[in-house]
């Protein structure tokens, strides 16, 4: 009998995998990943992923399917790979996204180690995205539900990884999801989706750094497009590129963030049509279809979570860096987002955008 350890978060999409894993005759324990107590993050959300809340939906599921629960303790590794990520990125002038630095490290490295560990032979989550095998690759398929597709999060997983991983969920719809879970009677069948960071539940993250980090980010000078200062900025991890509210200024006519630097402490402000931009770089990638890309290579490409993909050609500079070049110009290209590449249903790869 195959062995599955389940992510449970304690939220319903979670709980179904692990019901859909047992009902196809997998040994399965639950496990949820302890990430941070709300008193190190400043926080008192009893709602959090990793709240006892959470945790005590999770066990509640796992001992009414009848298997084994238990929490680990991943706290250190989440701090480092994710909360300090998360600062850094945005002290440097980007734009991070928690959720893929957790996957990459967290929940695919330190969960699969622990799948490792107890001799176990697949890790399983709620992820609505589907892994398939052809010609001895593994592919990573976007999930049925359009409006729930998740690949673009998982786009750093690896050949190793994918051959231990199941997400029972690809194939499915949220509504079914949550039908099953009321049909089996699960206490989460209509919990509330949570939309935010889990680390900073009231979306506030500027807050969240400076209280983390408990340093002041200095003022500088809002630029304009020709470098000439039109205004002071109230710190930079205050800016993300495409902004156009809170910027404090009034100019009587929109403005928008178009880029953030952080060298010499400035923020360029611009009209919307200068948010546009035909090509980026990213690093840090990692292929899932293909070992390399050979040429130009035509795909279709995503630059954030909510944008929808668009045609482009990739080219491979080296190892570690592509260069994406889109048909149309794309708003709002963003330093420290993920760019994933697309062939039809399939994940070819992605980077992060520098």
């Amino acid at each position: 009998m195959k062995k599955a350890i389940i992510a449970m978060s304690g939220g319903v999409d979670s709980s179904v995998a692990a019901y859909l894993m047992k009902n196809k005759g997998f040994e399965c324990i639950g496990a949820t990943m302890k990430l941070f107590d709300n008193d190190d993050i400043n926080i008192n959300n009893e709602k959090s992923c990793c709240s006892l809340d959470g945790v005590e939906d999770a066990r509640s599921v796992a001992n009414k399917l009848g298997i084994p629960y238990y929490v680990f303790n991943f706290k250190a590794d989440f701090n480092e790979k994710v909360i300090k990520n998360f600062i850094q990125t945005y002290e440097n002038g980007g734009t991070p996204n928690p959720c893929i630095e957790c996957n990459r490290n967290l929940k695919f490295k330190k969960l699969m180690d622990k799948m490792k560990e107890l001799e176990f032979d697949y890790v399983v989550t709620g992820h609505y995205a589907s892994v398939e095998e052809k010609d001895g690759r593994f592919l990573l398929k976007r999930g049925a539900d359009s409006n729930k597709d998740q690949s673009y999060v998982l786009y750093s997983l690896t050949q190793e990884q994918l051959s231990h991983i199941i997400f029972p969920l690809g194939d499915y719809n949220k509504s079914k999801i949550r039908e099953i879970a009321e049909q089996q009677g699960f206490l989460n069948a209509h919990k509330k989706e949570s939309q935010d960071i889990c680390f900073v539940p009231d979306g506030d993250y500027v807050s969240f750094i400076k209280g983390y980090t408990n340093k002041e980010y200095p003022k500088g000078n809002f630029i304009d497009i020709e470098k000439n200062v039109i205004g002071q900025h109230q710190g930079i991890i205050n800016y993300t590129v495409g902004q156009r509210k809170g910027l404090g200024v009034a100019f009587g006519e929109p403005r928008y963030v178009c880029s953030v630097n952080p060298e010499n402490n400035t923020v360029t402000l611009g009209k919307n049509e200068d948010l546009f931009s035909t090509e980026l770089i990213a690093k840090d990638i990692n292929l899932i279809s293909v070992d390399k890309i050979n040429g130009e290579m035509r795909v279709k490409a995503k630059v954030r979570y909510k944008h929808t993909e668009q045609p482009a050609t990739v080219i491979q500079l080296d190892e570690d860096t592509i260069k994406v070049v889109f048909d149309e110009p794309q708003r709002a290209i963003t330093k420290g987002q993920a760019v994933v590449l697309y062939d039809g249903d399939y994940v070819v790869g992605g980077g992060t955008i520098i």
